[in-house]
């Protein structure tokens, strides 16, 4: 069986190199780690992990909990998790709760029984309940919360700025010379959609434009959602010359709703989003919208909690800039006959 002395010779480094390069790889040089990781795996080194865990008191296991696995937004942002976790020497569990109790309950008892060291909550509507079950359970445990800068908070954040990227794009759209802008929000409850409510109403009053409260359709944040408001956009007595959806899935449903009505997009009505999902660049027009950082989000977020676990006690919260995606389905409004 091969040991880590073995490894040890056959990289040329001492035998403590190799047990920090595989266990805290974070404080070695990236030339050393690659040597060590790269013997390790032509010489079949398999460390004790379960004798590991006992010396250290941690698992090197984190849990990432989302409420709805099948997010598009959702995919860069495990990626980059996942990325820094292996780097850092931790393995990632994948928990979808399907705002299920019971679900969450399962997960939080990993954490209270100390099988895992740290959770990565992916969504708003996780963090108050879950967060204060968690730190019930482990007043000391390590929790980051990665899907948005929220004001109170016993956990370390990474998000954006909802308020000034949801002013950028409707800068944007008044720019373009639209003054009656539709907004299609997400549910009551989610800090996103307020704060990029509060943005629009914001940007609208600094441009001297009246808000009005026919121009607002709630949904939630869905393809269908997006596709069932547009009967009510088409509805409000004088008609919107564009649509703000408050993320990319709503606005895509939109836009093809309104396709399959016979509207043209930008022609008749622009339609902006928000996320720059994967799928944006490729509609058919491709959607202006406004990209969220979502791989640095991840990584971000795995860095805090490994910070966190290393002895860092101080709760951080962590802006991440956003950009505006100009593309193909806004435009300016067609001039009246």
């Amino acid at each position: 069986m091969v040991s880590i002395r073995d490894v040890s010779a056959a990289a040329g480094v001492s035998v403590a190199t190799v047990s920090r390069a595989l266990t805290m790889p974070d404080r070695v040089a990236k030339a050393t780690r690659d040597r060590v990781l790269k013997v390790t795996e032509e010489l079949g080194y398999h460390p004790n992990l379960v004798a590991r865990s006992l010396r250290s008191q941690q698992s090197r296991l984190i849990v990432v909990l989302v409420t709805n696995i099948a997010n598009p937004m959702l995919s860069r942002c495990i990626r980059g998790i996942e990325k820094l976790a292996r780097e850092l020497g931790y393995s990632v569990l994948l928990g979808d709760t399907q705002n299920d109790n019971l679900i969450e309950a399962s997960y939080i008892r990993l954490l209270a029984a100390r099988q895992v060291d740290g959770v990565i909550l992916l969504s708003s509507r996780l963090h108050g309940r879950v967060t204060d079950l968690i730190l019930k359970a482990n007043p000391q445990a390590a929790v980051v919360n990665a899907c948005a800068c929220l004001d109170v908070t016993p956990c370390s954040t990474v998000g954006i700025d909802d308020v000034g990227s949801a002013r950028v794009m409707t800068e944007h759209l008044l720019s373009l010379g639209h003054r009656r802008i539709a907004v299609l929000t997400g549910p009551e409850e989610s800090p996103h959609s307020r704060d990029r409510m509060f943005g629009y109403r914001l940007q609208l009053r600094a441009a001297g434009v009246q808000f009005d409260e026919s121009l607002v359709v709630s949904g939630e944040f869905t393809m269908k959602s997006g596709a069932d408001a547009v009967d009510r956009v088409l509805a409000i007595p004088t008609r919107p010359t564009a649509l703000f959806c408050f993320n990319d899935e709503m606005a895509i449903g939109a836009i093809q709703r309104l396709t399959a009505l016979g509207h043209s997009v930008p022609g008749d009505i622009s339609v902006a989003g928000f996320d720059d999902i994967e799928f944006a660049a490729f509609t058919s027009p491709a959607l202006t919208t406004i990209h969220q950082p979502t791989a640095d989000m991840g990584t971000t977020a795995m860095n805090l909690l490994h910070r966190r676990l290393s002895g860092e006690m101080q709760v951080e919260t962590v802006t991440l800039p956003t950009e505006l995606m100009i593309r193909q389905t806004t435009a300016p409004p067609r001039a009246e006959p």
